[in-house]
């Protein structure tokens, strides 16, 4: 069968190849970057999105859903400076997470296509961005990231969670594959490509927690 070559959704470049078959969703694979993505004609188009989004159950005060997000805002909060301001994009219907930094005592705006589209929060700078179960689903994540670091005021942080893809041999069976919202998969050697694409810093802080840090950290210096 010959198979248009998609261009890499994260790092734009041509040297992708067909990664796979699953119950007919295609997969490809970039060379450049190692991420794995749904080919772009069967991406699901803006109403199934929303319906499938509709289904999850995430309460702002739901305990268990704040044990999941403590993941990326534990570390995170370790991190940041008192009173910070900060980001939330794409919060979803439920932004537990940017209540959690509330809490803590920062100022968090809310940023989503669907449920928070307020364009004004896109037109200020931020100390820091949250992106929990997020990048995922972009089709586009090479402007998404762009705009991204654009958001951000130098020295910011960005806080990224999403499952990382470890496993070629149980990809088919990946219970994060299934999710048919899912387009775009990334291992942790795709996001040292993007934070050195970007000019950024990067720890991973937890299993898959990825900070980065805009502005490499200075070096050190000599004796």
């Amino acid at each position: 069968m010959n198979r248009a070559i998609p261009t890499c959704p994260v790092c734009e470049q041509a040297g992708t190849h067909f990664f796979g078959d699953v119950g007919g969703r295609e997969y490809w694979r970039c060379g450049s970057c190692a991420t794995t993505f749904l080919s772009p004609a069967q991406r699901p188009a803006g109403p199934d999105e929303k319906s499938e989004y509709d289904r999850h159950c995430n309460e702002v005060d739901d305990a268990g859903y704040r044990r999941f997000l403590a993941r990326l805002a534990d570390p995170l909060l370790e991190r940041l400076p008192p009173n910070s301001e900060g980001l939330d994009y794409g919060c979803g219907p439920g932004p537990a997470l940017a209540a959690m930094l509330r809490e803590a005592g920062h100022r968090v705006h809310l940023w989503d296509p669907i449920y928070q589209p307020d364009t004004d929060a896109l037109d200020r700078r931020y100390d820091f961005i949250t992106c929990t179960e997020v990048v995922e689903h972009m089709h586009e994540p090479a402007e998404e990231f762009r705009r991204l670091d654009g958001l951000l005021r130098p020295g910011g942080l960005l806080g990224v969670m999403t499952t990382f893809q470890t496993s070629d041999a149980r990809f088919a069976d990946w219970h994060y594959r299934r999710d048919p919202t899912h387009v775009v998969f990334y291992r942790e050697s795709t996001f040292a490509f993007i934070a050195d694409r970007m000019g950024w810093s990067m720890e991973i802080s937890r299993a898959n927690v990825a900070i980065f840090h805009k502005g490499r950290p200075p070096e050190p210096q000599l004796p």
